[in-house]
């Protein structure tokens, strides 16, 4: 979503901000825009639309400063238009950049205008900058003006000011969403996402919650929530620039399908090298938290949410523990009733999806202590408040559209699996044996289903001009059947649902016919023999088939019935390798209909708002 970065330095800063804005177009936005300090006026400029245009505009109009912020919005309160773009500023004195949502804004609105303040956007966070203001007209610095601020707002937020009454410095607040420090020399920077600043440092100070900071040239002091100064931990980014460039692809989507065999291999390196499921893997203490775990409750969101739902069959099946998988925007919501003996999984690619970690904290207020996270970005929030914690490898994922992220998400979960399941006595020598082989050889049977790619393309071209299709599957394949309608969707625009394919014939059937393909995940499982009865309701109706197979399968095409075949069966891994294909048919369909692949319209990377 919305993305933030500031620089203060000793040279033109203007560069810093764009380039880190361009960084940050991964997340989704709508507009962008920067604010300088220039001599002694703040100088700002705001397009909708691209990074680029907005670039075009600072150049024409000389912008050039030592310090200043950055901005890219993803519209919530007000819509996309100029007025409503960051940063935002109160008497041309200052300006603000904010992520997340104050909840209590409307509130602040009325009494701030009783002070004579006027308002000329929609936003939530043009209050911040009026309540700002109205501190430092009382006699308060730019530090304590934030941090008197902040303890007036209700809600989330990342936030960072400059001040024409103070020069030499930028402050810098989070309640909720990320928010970190770079360190540089007789330089430093801030920003929502460590790629943003790459090009000029990797040394990183993750702010927490409740923290403001001071940043200067020469120095960073951080306060936490009581207003005491605190040492917090530098940390050095492993994140590469090479990993956020698109390299020799057209798309970073098409890109990240392709990392998958390595980024798979990656995350499974430590099981591989251990030759075993050693509960280490997940932390020091993990052996004391999962070995008299009672159940596994996951929460996640969107794509790590169907992982969870794939994660549900394998934990079950493998570990013979009740496994319960809920939206976490619901759980965090509703009167749970809580088992302290369960183990809550919180699954999230950036760790930072605020509903995700609102859950977590929802569980931990209900006396769940035994929690883990399975993350893709180390030292994100919801790692942080986790006590267990497994990373996913996959390197930074810049397409809106997860891939990677997912799969990687599964092998996690299947490794957790296994390892309960060992604790629990439920996993012998020979069995432990058969499913490191499995993983062993999933990168090279992940590889096998990339090169379908020119079969899964000719599909690709008779969707494109469909507006409605249908996705099937059975078991475990069924949550691959959801993934496949959401990408779908979500990058071609076309409408897509999912369904467990024995539910055909309690609804979805009356939508069949001629016009609207159905896809089926039907790999040669014990399940095969049902799927094909409800390929033939389908066919019955006059329906098109697409069929994701495995060579092993004793079925072909036929009039109506295409068949595309991953090389092999790979067995329990199999929603791994049957996830490859309906990642590719939803991106050269939307390819072929001529959509912003990286940028779908009205969504956003990292969910950082209710």
């Amino acid at each position: 979503m919305c993305g933030i970065v500031g620089a203060i330095a000793d040279r033109d800063v203007v560069p810093v901000l764009i380039e880190g804005l361009k960084r940050l177009e991964y997340r989704g936005y709508d507009s962008a825009g920067i604010a300088v300090l220039d001599g002694e006026q703040v100088r700002r400029v705001r397009r909708t639309g691209r990074v680029a245009e907005m670039e075009s505009a600072a150049q024409s109009e000389g912008f050039r400063a030592r310090l200043g912020i950055g901005h890219t919005r993803w519209a919530t309160h007000g819509g996309v238009t100029e007025a409503n773009a960051h940063p935002h500023v109160s008497f041309g004195e200052l300006a603000v950049v904010h992520n997340g949502i104050i909840e209590n804004h409307d509130e602040q609105r009325e009494v701030l205008r009783a002070k004579g303040y006027a308002f000329e956007s929609q936003t939530d966070t043009e209050v911040i900058a009026h309540l700002i203001h109205f501190h430092q007209s009382q006699g308060a610095d730019l530090l304590a003006a934030v941090q008197k601020a902040v303890q007036e707002l209700v809600g989330a937020y990342a936030i960072a000011v400059v001040s024409k009454r103070e020069p030499g410095r930028l402050i810098a607040a989070r309640m909720g969403c990320p928010l970190l420090v770079g360190l540089g020399e007789g330089e430093n920077f801030i920003a929502s996402d460590v790629s943003a600043i790459l090009q000029a440092t990797r040394q990183v100070i993750f702010l927490e919650e409740g923290d403001t900071a001071e940043i200067t040239r020469e120095s960073v002091r951080v306060f936490n929530a009581a207003g005491a100064a605190v040492e917090r931990d530098v940390h050095m980014s492993d994140v590469s620039l090479a990993s956020l460039e698109l390299g020799p692809y057209r798309h970073f989507m098409q890109k990240e399908i392709h990392e998958q065999p390595r980024a798979i291999a990656d995350t499974i390196e430590a099981v591989m090298d251990a030759n075993a499921f050693n509960p280490l893997l997940f932390g020091a203490d993990a052996e004391n938290v999962l070995r008299d775990v009672e159940g596994v409750q996951i929460l996640a969101c969107g794509t790590s949410y169907y992982a969870g739902l794939t994660a549900r069959y394998w934990i079950e099946a493998i570990s013979g523990l009740p496994c319960s998988v809920e939206i976490a925007s619901e759980y965090r919501y509703r009167k749970a009733v809580a088992n302290p003996k369960h183990l809550i999984v919180t699954i999230s690619q950036s760790g930072e999806t605020l509903d995700t970690m609102e859950a977590l904290k929802y569980a931990k207020s209900l006396g769940h202590d035994r929690t883990l996270s399975i993350c893709n970005v180390p030292e994100s929030a919801i790692p942080r408040a986790s006590r267990l914690v497994y990373y996913t490898r996959a390197g930074a994922e810049i397409g809106v559209a997860s891939t990677k992220a997912f799969t990687t998400q599964l092998v996690a979960l299947f490794t957790l699996a296994a390892t309960l399941a060992k604790l629990h006595g439920r996993l012998d020598v020979e069995q432990e044996g058969q499913y490191l082989d499995a993983l062993r050889f999933l990168p090279g049977s992940v590889q096998h289903a990339l090169n379908l790619e020119p079969q899964v393309t000719a599909w690709a071209e008779r969707f494109a001009p469909k507006q409605h299709a249908l996705f099937l599957g059975r078991g475990v394949h069924y949550p691959i059947a959801l993934e496949g309608a959401l990408k779908l969707k979500e990058i071609s625009y076309i409408h897509a649902e999912a369904y467990p394919a024995g539910e055909l014939k309690h609804g979805p059937l009356a939508l069949v016919d001629a016009a609207m393909p159905v896809v089926v995940i039907a790999p040669n499982d014990a399940l095969l023999e049902k799927v094909k009865s409800n390929m033939q309701e389908v066919r019955a109706r006059g329906g098109e088939l697409f069929v994701f197979t495995d060579e092993d399968s004793q079925f072909g095409p036929s009039e109506g019935v295409h068949v595309i075949r991953a090389p092999r069966h790979v067995g329990v891994l199999s929603p791994v390798v049957h996830a490859i294909p309906v990642q590719m048919l939803a991106y050269h369909a939307a390819l072929a209909r001529g959509t912003d692949v990286d940028k779908p319209r009205n969504l956003a990377k990292s969910v950082t708002v209710e």
